[in-house]
């Protein structure tokens, strides 16, 4: 479409987009803002996302701002047979889907953003202890079930194709053990066979901030 910008930096959403791009061999601009850190509140970043929140990515005229969905497009738009990261024929492509919102709205929404908000966070959004041991408990309860489905045999979450939705699943392991939540050997293993590939250390590279 046009010039690739990434507005972002130090952030588990952030480094999906940069892995992603470099997973496609994509060229982008790397615009590292912080969050919290004043840079999200200019009136040019406004204009872009009202939200104030990161990342946003650019490709020409088209603007997007959830890392999901972000992935998603760069997958469905510049994957090739060499390089793909979304399945095209179902009944894969329903599952990278199922990945996908799991992911989202059960790991990181439901359970790890709250410890984040109230652990990481309280001096902004408040001490919610009862909040917090909720969301362990259920963390705890929806990465302990979903282990049969990684049991297989298989490098990745789709079987022998490395997807976006791995992507998006090893940031929520990494995200989980600096929260200090336990993790099953399965989900330790898988997210040391993702860490293998060169794009993981660009990735981390490439979310770093400035300086």
């Amino acid at each position: 479409m046009g010039q690739m910008t990434l507005w972002g930096s130090s952030s588990s959403r952030v480094l999906r987009v940069h892995w992603a791009l470099i997973e496609l061999g994509l060229e982008y601009k790397s615009m590292p803002i912080g969050s919290r850190t004043g840079e999200t509140e200019t009136a040019e970043y406004g204009d872009l996302n009202p939200r104030r929140k990161i990342p946003t990515f650019q490709d020409g005229d088209l603007v997007l701002t959830e890392s999901a969905a972000i992935v998603t497009y760069l997958a469905e738009t510049y994957g090739t047979p060499e390089r793909s990261l979304i399945p095209t024929v179902q009944p894969a492509r329903a599952k990278y889907f199922e990945w996908l919102s799991f992911v989202s709205m059960e790991l990181d929404a439901t359970s790890l953003y709250v410890l984040r908000r109230h652990e990481g966070l309280q001096h902004i959004y408040g001490d919610a202890p009862a909040a917090n041991k909720v969301a362990r408990e259920y963390f705890d309860k929806m990465i302990k079930a979903s282990v049969r489905d990684i049991a297989d045999g298989h490098r990745f979450l789709l079987g022998e194709q490395f997807t976006g939705a791995d992507i998006c699943m090893t940031t929520i392991v990494d995200w989980a053990e600096r929260y200090e939540c336990p993790l099953p050997a399965e989900w330790l293993a898988y997210r040391e066979r993702v860490r293998e590939r060169p794009s993981y250390a660009a990735a981390m590279a490439a979310n770093q901030p400035p300086g």
